[in-house]
């Protein structure tokens, strides 16, 4: 109890990711302290050359770091034994979850901030969310970094105060391109990994549910120790009560509208009557899920014999704060009879809010329509007529038979006996043979059993109240078994009818030909028909188009089922005729295979147009990019020739030979214009062989940049691929040709005298190669319209006409070939970057 008194408090300040501001929230909340009188001192501080950090911990007094050797190098720890000495009423301590060199004190910093705590001393620290435990495979799957620093939850959540630094990702990206993170050669690759914007979002969600979560705990266990039950208000949840009513819809505009204004949560709740019958669901409760939906609400249905006591103990379970009733549809003689479901959940409902809204209008006072339903089948008519031989007959017998035993017995006795043969014809035949049976058993009892024997004269006046008691208990009895035996077999239907339409449901999702089969043989499975098919008229004729089974009737007159499917389509069965219950369930099976009709029919016309429209803006597309991308070289090779035709002694060696290198680069733009079409042919039609091998990234950068033309070639294009970096598993020929064309595109787009850079970075099992322009960037709209073959652009920054706009396509195409992926982002400080996206190769035994 002593060591619990004097332990010192932790302080942690927890963020998404490095450079949020949690060592410098440290340092500063450090300064604070000291200038109220405290002891503060800095244990350990990592400023990493950030000028803000550096000036937050200014003369803050810092105890001497311990010096280590390891492996003949010289690193510092933080020193636990001269704060064990110093004992400061604050220390500062950076980088909880960091991992100590190996013959420390301990192994982990936490460990040594756990020594400090014991001996009283508080403590502030740092903590970045992707060194906790619970969330390091998550930390992984959005980074691809493995976290070898982990620290316990527990040990976290074991501090007396968590505060979140927190900063939106695009404060944060900008940060790092201003140098205020990392140095600046590292700022383009950790942009284009780690500090990627969605990993950045991904790790900021993750902390802050951690950080609720935690709070959510302690509210919890607050409240658990308190012993209080009623709900807080920390947060708004309105529940509105829904039964398909037309005023439901009203009911959730007035939810939704609260729920917005006070920013809490929205849900609709219908309570299923769970009495074992089989019940439709109300016409308007479809529309009210829709409403849910769009409104931005959850939909829940729950099951209750109780719809008051079920909707307030589900709204206690969610913490729900209001309870949103429509008025009353019931009778005033109905509520007198059954009670009002409004009246008691204000009762039940206890500190929860309950509203109740008025009608809109008097029509809102209608009573809607409720569910039907459907009351089960009755026994057969062979059991029945069975029940009603044998049941009389089986209980006079029964009671002639005990006769004999009438002194040790007694009249009481043999009614036990008596009603064990009611409830078996109960069982048999339903509720009136049983009712038949209860009669001839009371008029054998009294005839066997009562003075005078052999009467139906009863002289004692206790022999009537055993009667009666009999009569009405065998009434009892025969009413609950016919009632188990009814909703019993309609469970067993109403199962059978549930995977029917289950099956359906997974077989028409498929679309085409194989739907209409399908369709087919189940339904005739489910009916036990003799076939089934579809009939479409031919001329005077019917010709069926899918079948299945055996022959069908050659017209719909003929059937013993008939169904129009649209289109002139008739759905014909052979077999014995369908019952009611059949028909019934007959009818998703016609609207299933309708629908399946219809979507064959929409799908054959939308391919068909969908082919003809793309051919024909294909087609436009390249007459209008090829006359004006072949038309501009083919003139300047036809001028150039003419002018060498048509020199003369006078022309000088310069000019003869200015003229033959034009010719050669609008040869050599044109050559690679027809190499491109081809290109995109073949990519079309799927005619690219693809032949993957670990490849040299380096190599395939130096062949693709010796293979631009003169003006394109590698002046102003700086390479920056680190050491180590593993092979990619990719054909080279078709990188070459993509890595080609992608810096093409950077180089045409770059302006006077800047350089574009090619640099690359592992990550997760994959290298991601980055061609970065400092070019006017892209519209952040449509960034995907970039890689649309014959995509032409208005002007170039030299003021030339754009290209044809084949090259990014055709990079494109090539890259997904190899698995790959080419994706464009923009490049901070101005500029796009296109990532190259491909799987590593097998790790060798040099890396």
């Amino acid at each position: 109890m002593r060591e619990r008194a004097v332990r010192g408090k932790l302080r942690v300040f927890l963020g998404a990711a490095p450079g949020v501001g949690k060592t410098y929230g440290m340092l500063a909340e450090g300064r604070r302290q000291r200038a109220e009188g405290l002891d503060v001192v800095v244990g350990f501080v990592e400023t990493y050359g950030r000028r803000g950090t550096e000036e937050q911990l200014g003369d803050l007094p810092v105890v001497p770091r311990r010096v280590v050797r390891y492996r003949g190098i010289e690193l510092s720890e933080m020193d636990v034994d001269a704060l064990l000495a110093r004992r400061p009423a604050l220390a500062l301590v950076d980088e909880l979850a960091h991992t100590n060199v190996p013959g420390s004190r301990n192994g982990k910093r936490w460990q040594d901030v756990s020594e400090l705590l014991r001996a009283g001393i508080d403590v502030a620290t740092t903590l970045n969310i992707q060194h906790l435990e619970s969330v390091n495979d998550v930390v992984e799957q959005i980074t691809g970094i493995v976290q070898r620093e982990r620290i316990p939850d527990e040990v976290v959540r074991a501090a007396d105060r968590i505060e979140l630094v927190d900063l939106s990702p695009e404060a944060l990206r900008t940060r790092m391109t201003r140098g205020e993170i990392y140095a600046l050669d590292k700022i383009d690759v950790a942009l284009g990994n780690y500090f990627r914007a969605g990993n950045l979002g991904a790790l900021r969600e993750l902390a802050l549910l951690w950080l609720a979560d935690r709070v959510e705990e302690e509210l919890a266990d607050y409240r658990a120790r308190h012993g209080i039950r009623a709900p807080w208000e920390t947060k708004e949840r309105i529940l509105v009560a829904l039964n398909g009513a037309p005023q439901g819809e009203n009911l959730i505009r007035r939810g939704a509208r609260t729920a917005t204004r006070v920013h809490g949560d929205l849900i609709g709740v219908h309570v299923r009557p769970d009495d074992g019958t089989l019940q439709s669901e109300p016409p308007g409760l479809e529309v009210q899920r829709r409403l849910l939906r769009e409104l931005h609400g959850a939909y829940v249905e729950i099951s209750g014999s109780d719809v008051a006591q079920a909707l307030v103990d589900f709204a206690r379970t969610e913490s729900a704060t209001q309870i949103l009733l429509g008025p009353t549809s019931r009778s005033r003689l109905r509520e007198l009879v059954s009670g009002s479901v409004i009246n008691r959940v204000i009762r039940i409902a206890g500190p929860i809010d309950v509203r109740v809204l008025p009608p809109l209008d008097s029509q809102l006072l209608a009573v809607p329509p409720g569910p039907r339903r459907r009351r089960p089948a009755p026994v057969s008519a062979r059991r029945q007529w069975a029940a009603w031989l044998l049941g009389p007959a089986e209980a006079i017998a029964l009671a002639a038979v005990l006769s004999p035993l009438r002194g040790s017995l007694g009249l009481s006795g043999a009614l036990l006996c008596l009603l064990l043969a009611v409830a078996g014809v109960a069982r048999l035949g339903g509720l009136l043979p049983a009712a038949g049976t209860t009669a001839a058993a009371a008029l054998a009892a009294d005839f066997f059993f009562t003075t005078p024997v052999h009467s139906l004269v009863v002289d004692r006046a206790a022999d009537v109240a055993p009667l009666l008691v009999f009569l009405a208990v065998a009434g009892i009895i025969s009413h609950l078994i016919d009632g188990l035996a009814r909703r019993s077999q309609q469970a067993a239907r109403a199962k059978a009818e549930a995977q029917v339409l289950a099956r359906l449901a997974g077989e028409t999702v498929e679309s085409g030909a194989r739907a209409l089969p399908e369709l087919l043989a189940e339904l005739r499975e489910v009916f036990a028909l003799d076939g089934a098919g579809v009939l479409v008229r031919a001329g005077e004729e019917w010709r069926p188009v899918v079948a299945s089974g055996g022959p069908l009737p050659q017209q719909p007159q003929d059937a013993a089922f008939a169904a129009d499917l649209g289109q002139g389509a008739v759905l014909v069965l052979a077999g014995p005729a369908l019952s009611q219950e059949d028909a019934r369930l007959l009818g998703p099976f016609v609207t299933q295979l309708r629908l399946a009709r219809e979507r064959e029919r929409l799908a054959a016309a939308a391919s068909t147009a969908e082919a003809l429209a793309h051919t024909d803006r294909l087609h436009i597309t390249l007459l209008e990019a090829v006359e004006h991308d072949l038309r501009t070289p083919l003139a300047a090779i036809a001028t150039a020739a003419a002018r060498l035709e048509a020199v003369d002694e006078g022309t000088g060696p310069r000019e003869i030979r200015r003229l033959g290198a034009g010719i050669g680069t609008e040869s050599a733009r044109t050559l690679h214009l027809v190499a491109n079409l081809l290109d995109l042919s073949r990519l079309q039609v799927g005619a690219v062989p693809v032949t993957p091998r670990p490849t040299e990234l380096a190599a395939v950068v130096d062949a693709a940049l010796a293979s631009l033309p003169d003006e394109e070639r590698a002046v102003g294009v700086r390479i920056a691929l680190p050491d180590g970096l593993p092979k990619v598993e990719a054909d080279p020929g078709l990188l070459e040709r993509a890595l080609a064309n992608v810096v093409a595109n950077a180089r045409t787009w770059s302006p006077p005298g800047a350089e574009v850079r090619i640099d690359a970075g592992a990550v997760a099992g994959r290298i991601d190669v980055r061609v970065i322009d400092r070019g006017p960037g892209i519209a952040a709209t449509d960034p995907e319209s970039l890689f649309q073959p014959f995509r032409r652009t208005e002007r170039h920054p030299d003021g030339t006409a754009g290209g044809v706009g084949l090259g990014l396509t055709v990079a494109r195409g090539f890259v997904e070939a190899m698995d790959g992926e080419l994706t464009v982002e923009t490049t901070p400080g101005g500029g796009t970057t296109f990532v190259f996206g491909l799987r590593a190769g097998p790790p060798t035994a040099h890396s």
